[in-house]
C-alpha cells in the first residue's frame, strides 16, 4: 500500500509505536488490544486504528494485534529493514556522544567515518574511528555509498558542507546544526534543534506555574 498521502503526523507515530512494542516483545507478550495499547502508549484506541488501518488491516476481530507481527511491519513501513551508510561531520562532545552511541547500529545505521575541521581534532580516535580532515567527505563519500550525513556543526558553514554532500549524491542529512538547510527536493532533511525543544520545555512548565 502506498505511503505517499500518510499525514507526517502518522508517520511521527509510528516510531513510538515501535519502541513500545519492541517492549512487548522483550515481555515476550504475544498479542494485544487497541485498548491495551492505548492504556500503555497514551493515544486514543481510535487513533491507533486508524494510525494502523493507513497501512493495511493489522488487527483481527476479537484477537488484537499480533505483537511480533505489528513491529516488525511497522519496521518496514519505517525502513528498518535497510542498512544505511552515515558519515558525521563535527566532531565535538554532541558529535562524539552521537558516533559513541551503539543503537544506531543495532537499528541498521551504519556510521563509516567521522568529520572535523579542526586540525587540533583531525588524526584522534572516536571509538574504532580515526577523525577525519573536512576536506576529505567528497571522496569517502563515493568510495562507501554513503547515504546520510549526521551534522553536528555550527550554523556558519553547515549550508556549504551540505551543498558539498548534495553534490555527491547524499540524500539524507540527519541536521543538529541550528539552521534551516536549503537542499533539492529529492534531499530529505531531518532537523533536531535542541535549543527549540529546551525552549518547549520551558513554555509548558510556564504554563503549569
Amino acid at each position: 500500500m502506498g505511503t505517499k498521502n500518510i499525514s507526517m503526523a502518522v508517520i511521527r507515530r509510528l516510531p513510538k509505536y515501535h519502541r513500545y512494542l519492541g517492549d512487548l516483545l522483550d515481555k515476550d507478550i504475544q498479542r494485544i488490544s487497541s485498548k491495551e495499547l492505548s492504556d500503555i502508549i497514551g493515544f486514543t484506541a481510535s487513533q491507533i486504528r486508524q494510525d494502523l488501518n493507513n497501512f493495511g488491516g493489522f488487527g483481527q476481530q476479537g484477537y488484537g494485534y499480533n505483537v511480533e507481527a505489528l513491529y516488525n511491519e511497522i519496521g518496514k513501513i519505517l525502513g528498518l529493514d535497510k542498512k544505511y551508510n552515515a558519515i558525521l561531520i563535527g566532531a565535538g562532545n554532541l558529535g562524539q556522544a552521537i558516533a559513541n552511541y551503539s543503537g544506531f547500529r543495532k537499528a541498521g545505521f551504519e556510521i563509516k567515518a567521522l568529520f572535523d575541521a579542526n586540525p587540533r581534532m583531525i588524526g584522534l580516535k572516536i571509538r574504532d574511528f580515526e577523525i577525519l580532515d573536512s576536506q576529505e567527505i567528497e571522496s569517502v563519500v563515493k568510495e562507501n555509498e554513503i547515504d546520510i550525513a549526521i551534522l553536528c556543526i555550527p550554523k556558519n558553514g553547515a549550508q556549504e558542507i551540505v551543498n558539498r554532500l548534495v553534490s555527491v549524491g547524499i540524500k539524507g542529512v540527519w541536521n543538529f546544526a541550528p539552521i534551516d538547510l536549503e537542499v533539492p527536493k529529492d534531499v530529505i532533511v531531518e532537523n533536531v534543534n535542541l535549543t527549540e525543544s529546551l525552549f518547549t520545555l520551558s513554555y509548558l512548565m510556564s504554563e503549569i506555574e
